[in-house]
């Protein structure tokens, strides 16, 4: 019987009593119907980097979703081309690299590279993608930078697969899923039918979507848009990622030079996984940062990181029968804040555990709780409530877990 650790990248998580994994989209839509209409408990389970499985395991059916391949179109009405993984579509439609290597050199100097860019920028063409929910989320995204193809090479470097990245609408370095995605395939629980849902139905926000809100079914493949502009990329959002790229936050550099820049950062952190690094045995980053209310924030020692969410006030007056862009959701002004940087004002430093524990805050970034080498998912979780006992009982702020837990709680007791 298999140990769901073996299936997730925090190797924690005991037996399954069945785990499935059907090959095509048609057998993972039967399959699926079969097991709710069985009335079996059921899990389904990607690339197993955003969960936290009890050691007891999953007493239930296990759906892991394997199924492969990228569909490419140039036409918005989408006629697509096929491809097993996508590569051979490289001759069909030529990697930007050739052609970006004509007009800015490696030689050339950084300003001239950065002038052609957003030059060529003002007029870019559209890829079309359908790609199946099984797909390696990190092998697309090296395609697309080896295409030249803008708009999701920030996250590279993000573990798991394409399903679930818009379940909690994944972002880093200034990217999210929201920002390129336009529809997705989904096998709904309750109808038992498939749907097309374009991306205006799926609520979209910081790290969560209507599908974390209770909306339940399997994201069978997504459809995504983004921009061939001969290799630049989208313009750079996040200043620790134009530092590393010695350039301005709004600039456009290579693509292929943003995913180097992003897999070196995400590394530092523990944050790509590696066999041989403890730091990356992880489920990423364990909390979200958390949003409070402006007045709250303000209460904060001026040094905590804040990140206004709404920058200008909203003008929601708009012209008869129009819909309000983004109205916002609360009456006051909200803030986002560092989970990480209260984490560490709570005196929780990178390497700490509780004695006894395999479980550990990652000695690269605090946001990670790692496994060591034999840690438990209880152990997980007790490091887990110690953070947020400590962060609440510093701050007021109660910190909440961005993995999935399929797990009982276990609270921490000094």
């Amino acid at each position: 019987m298999t140990n769901l650790s073996e299936l997730t990248t925090l190797r924690v998580g005991g037996p399954a009593e069945r785990i499935i994994a059907p090959a095509t989209t048609r057998e993972l839509v039967e399959s699926a119907l079969d097991v709710w209409a069985s009335g079996d408990e059921c899990f389904v389970l990607g690339g197993g980097s955003n969960v936290v499985i009890a050691d007891e395991g999953f007493h239930g059916t296990v759906i892991r979703v394997v199924t492969r391949g990228i569909e490419v179109s140039r036409d918005a009405g989408h006629v697509w081309a096929s491809s097993a993984l996508g590569r051979d579509l490289t001759a069909a439609v030529p990697p930007a690299s050739a052609v970006i290597s004509a007009i800015a050199s490696e030689a050339a100097p950084a300003a001239e590279v950065t002038a052609t860019l957003a030059r060529t920028a003002k007029q870019p063409s559209k890829v079309y993608l359908r790609v199946q929910a099984g797909q390696n989320w990190d092998e697309l995204v090296a395609w697309t930078v080896e295409n030249g193809w803008s708009g999701m090479e920030a996250l590279s470097g993000i573990p798991g697969s394409v399903g679930a990245a818009p379940i909690q609408n994944i972002g880093a370095y200034g990217q999210e899923m929201a920002d390129v995605l336009t529809a997705v395939e989904f096998l709904d629980y309750e109808t038992g039918e498939v749907l097309r849902l374009p991306a205006g139905e799926l609520g979209f926000g910081y790290r969560t979507s209507v599908f974390k809100q209770g909306r339940r079914g399997i994201v069978l493949a997504v459809e995504l848009e983004l921009d061939d502009i001969l290799g630049a990329s989208a313009p750079i959002a996040y200043p620790q990622l134009a530092a590393a790229l010695s350039a301005e936050v709004g600039d456009r550099v290579r693509v292929s030079e943003v995913r180097d820049a992003v897999l070196a950062l995400r590394a530092s952190k523990g944050m790509v996984l590696d066999e041989a690094d403890a730091d990356s045995w992880s489920a990423g980053s364990f909390f979200t940062n958390p949003i409070v209310s402006e007045e709250f924030a303000r209460a904060l020692p001026p040094d905590a990181p804040r990140w206004p969410l709404w920058d200008e006030p909203q003008d929601l007056a708009v012209p008869l029968g129009a819909e309000p862009a983004s109205p916002p959701e609360h009456d006051e002004r909200m803030v986002k804040l560092s989970a990480a940087w209260l984490i560490e004002r709570s005196g929780i430093s990178r390497g700490f555990r509780l004695t006894g524990s395999r479980a550990a805050i990652s000695s690269k970034h605090t946001l990670a709780i790692t496994n060591t080498g034999g840690a438990t998912a209880a152990e997980v979780l007790q490091l887990a409530s110690f953070v947020q006992t400590r962060v609440m009982s510093e701050f007021g702020v109660q910190l909440q877990p961005e993995p999935v837990v399929l797990a009982p709680p276990v609270e921490y007791h000094g």
